[in-house]
């Protein structure tokens, strides 16, 4: 590790004074203003970033920038180069500097309909809004089953039953499709009778058959048997119905947007992102950037002919043509507000990310020695930062080595690219992810690895990678129906590397499929150990090795709620792990509020008054028996009871009991539906108090209730079969 995020992350683990880092005696110290001029850049004469840069090539290194605060608008990027390595850009004491790639819509008018119209300039394309600093959303509609809107390889029906057809403009409109870890969308070019075409490449590369769009088995194009349909159509005029929605006519250059309460446009500050890059540092060496802001920077592809034909963990496909590969060596990465290529000993510390239209930040291109810690990442359409590349086997001078991102605070970020991941790693060797915080995603929390298990990646660079000590909550966020992935998610054979020490609470919690995991060591991942990690409230496996490539993984002396069946690949074991559990004992509360860049709160466990019961159902198919539903297996033991009228299934507490709380978890494939759940005293269940479940049940479907019982039955309301995962019952 370089000796400037050593010295970072020492201060961050020992939680010091934000101050600057004194510059050694007798360093020049530039000073710079959002509206310096001339090239003098002293205290009282300060000049611009550009100016300030340009002067300190003069003094030829040791150069530290101070910038005072207030907002830089950028119209392109700040742009580093060799020739200003060993310099430090730095937030002056006390001071705020923040880089914006913001134009400010102005000149708002309001309509009868309540809408407040605005023209944007020449050359802004005007794709997220943000209003006295709230996201507004593009105005979008319903869902549209695949019944409807049936996506072929050249188009999609659905124009007259969605009543697109009759749209004004609908070639402004989008087509916003989520098929399992996927997120595509394509611009309608054109609309013919009910059959509707998109921009391309977008559609093509969105589609299958390019020999392009991933693995050979792939099955989760817009035209495969995985889609069900288009998400949302978004920005149309005629969609513009909800309070925080906007629009935005290409012809007009108009945007328009409906104000939520309290809004009054003649005062707000309307914002668009326009600028991508704020600050981009190519080849150089021994950079500091300290207590600096970057906002409302630009994704600018989404919104061409290339659209955003997602692949994985919000990268790309791209380019009407390219080389056929299977293993996404040739994906594109998105936009992101600072840009470091080819760098050695750059440190990004206490820097702000927020309200963004693409990523925060990116290392690539045989970045080393480098990283980002101690820095916030809010509000963000993409994904926090992306590390690495998808080579599997660089030129040692773009290979990623030793990087770092510690001590950050990732919050509400693939806000709009849903399948985007909080952090994303490609090929890294001797990569440390430590200490960092991650909430309310949509997707994965840490992706680290490339390749799936194709040949061109099947040897690669990848090793030594750490992920520990971090705190990963609400990730894979039922709302954003993303699937097949984890909190912390691993692909290629990765010899020493460790995930270690994190807390992991609520991933995919709630979900309808058994396919959002813990711990999700995918496809080839290998030779990675997983120790000491606390890991509750997941609504798929703790923990999963589910391919038998996957080899020589060791998960050992972990904590979760839930118990998984053996590891699958040569090699792969779970040893002396503390599976089961409906407490956290006090080590494990010890290590899970440890986790993350300051600690923080522990989600303990509740009692399960269930687990001591005993269970019976109305019939038993096969060997599903009713006490399958008590053993904490939520992934391949299920209850099951024959096909018939009023089916059910019960457990007895053994006593009177004062109940909270009723979890009910589905059977993966065949999950129950439509049923009454009682509770009562008695076991002729007379007086008892029923509370109805309308359609399937989930993962889990989650019933608060203030009630006292001895027995619980779930009882299905038609014929059918009752089949159940788990059911605890909770004082």
């Amino acid at each position: 590790m370089n000796r400037r995020l050593a010295t970072a992350l020492t201060a961050a683990a020992a939680l010091l004074a934000t101050a600057p880092v004194a510059q050694a005696a007798g360093s020049p110290v530039l000073h710079a203003s959002p509206h310096g001029t001339g090239t003098a850049c002293t205290h009282s004469r300060p000049c611009s970033l550009d100016a300030a840069r340009d002067q300190a090539r003069t003094l030829h290194g040791g150069v530290r920038i101070e910038l005072a605060g207030g907002t830089y608008t950028r119209t392109e990027a700040l742009k580093l180069t060799s020739a200003d390595s060993g310099t430090t850009w730095a937030a002056a004491p006390g001071a705020h500097p923040v880089l914006s790639g913001g134009v400010t819509l102005t000149g708002w008018s309001e309509a009868a309909d309540g809408t407040w119209s605005a023209r944007a300039p020449e050359g802004v394309t005007p794709r997220q809004l943000f209003v006295d600093g709230q996201r507004a959303t593009p105005a979008r509609g319903a869902a549209c089953a695949a019944s409807v809107c049936d996506a072929t390889k050249t188009g999609m029906t659905g124009a007259k039953g969605t009543g697109i057809a009759a749209w004004k403009r609908p070639t402004d409109a989008e087509a916003v499709i989520k098929v399992r870890w996927r997120n595509y969308h394509c611009r309608i070019a054109a609309v013919t009778g009910d059959l509707m075409t998109f921009a391309q490449p977008c559609w093509t590369n969105s589609s299958g058959g390019t020999d392009r769009t991933g693995p050979a088995w792939d099955t989760t194009t817009v035209d495969s048997s995985r889609y069900s349909g288009v998400a949302f159509f978004e920005n149309a005029p005629e969609l513009l119905d909800q309070p925080g929605e906007f629009t935005y006519d290409s012809a007009a250059h108009k945007v328009t947007y409906l104000p939520r309460k309290g809004e009054n446009m003649r005062r707000a500050t309307a914002v668009t992102p326009s600028t991508e890059q704020l600050l981009t540092i190519d080849g150089a060496h021994d950079i500091t950037v300290r207590g600096i802001g970057f906002a409302y920077a630009a994704y600018r592809q989404p919104s061409t002919d290339e659209g955003y034909a997602g692949m994985q963990s919000g990268l790309t496909l791209t380019g009407a043509t390219g080389p056929v590969d299977h293993a996404g060596r040739y994906y594109t990465k998105p936009s992101a507000a600072l840009t470091v290529r080819g760098g050695r000993d750059v440190a990004v510390d206490r820097a702000s990310f927020t309200h963004l239209g693409g990523a925060g930040v990116i290392l690539e291109a045989g970045t080393q020695e480098s990283g980002v810690t101690r820095s916030s990442f809010t509000d963000l359409s993409s994904g926090a930062a992306y590390i690495g590349d998808t080579e599997p086997n660089p030129a040692p001078e773009l290979a990623g080595v030793d990087n770092t991102f510690a001590y950050n605070t990732i919050r509400r970020t693939g806000v709009e690219y849903t399948d985007a991941v909080g952090i994303w790693a490609g090929y890294e060797a001797g990569l440390t992810l430590d200490h960092n915080s991650l909430d309310q995603l949509p997707y994965a929390g840490i992706s680290v690895g490339w390749g799936w298990n194709q040949p061109e990646a099947q040897q690669s660079v990848l090793r030594d990678n750490k992920i520990t000590n971090n705190r990963i909550t609400n990730v894979m966020q039922v709302k954003d129906a993303q699937h097949d992935g984890g909190a912390i998610y691993t692909q290629g054979a990765q010899p020493g590397t460790v995930i270690s020490g994190n807390y992991i609470n609520r991933s995919a919690y709630e979900n309808t499929e058994r396919d959002g995991n813990g711990i999700y060591l995918d496809e080839q991942s290998s030779h990675i150990l997983v120790v000491n990690n606390v890991i509750t409230r997941t609504g798929g496996k703790w923990v999963s090795n589910w391919a038998d490539y996957g080899i020589q993984n060791t998960a050992r002396a972990n904590w979760a709620e839930t118990v998984v069946p053996p590891l699958s690949g040569t090699g792969s074991q779970l040893v002396d792990n503390h599976e089961g559990l409906d407490r956290l004992p006090a080590e494990a509360l010890k290590a899970a509020a440890s986790a993350g860049p300051h600690g923080g709160p522990v989600e303990q466990l509740r009692r399960d008054l269930a687990r001591t019961g005993t269970a019976t159902q109305s019939s038993t198919d096969g060997a599903n028996t009713a006490d399958l539903a008590l053993d904490g297996n939520i992934t391949n033991t299920a209850t099951k009871t024959l096909s018939e009228p009023g089916a059910w299934w019960q457990v007895d507490l053994g006593s009177v009991q004062h109940i909270g709380q009723t979890e009910i978890w589905n059977a993966s494939g065949m999950p129950t539906g439509d049923f009454d759940v009682q509770y009562a005293d008695t076991a002729d269940y007379a007086n008892a108090t029923t509370v109805h479940i309308a359609g399937k049940a989930q993962g889990p479907s989650l019933l608060n209730t203030d009630t006292h019982g001895r027995f619980v039955r779930i009882k299905l309301t038609g014929t059918g079969r009752v089949a159940l995962a788990q059911v605890n019952v909770h004082p």
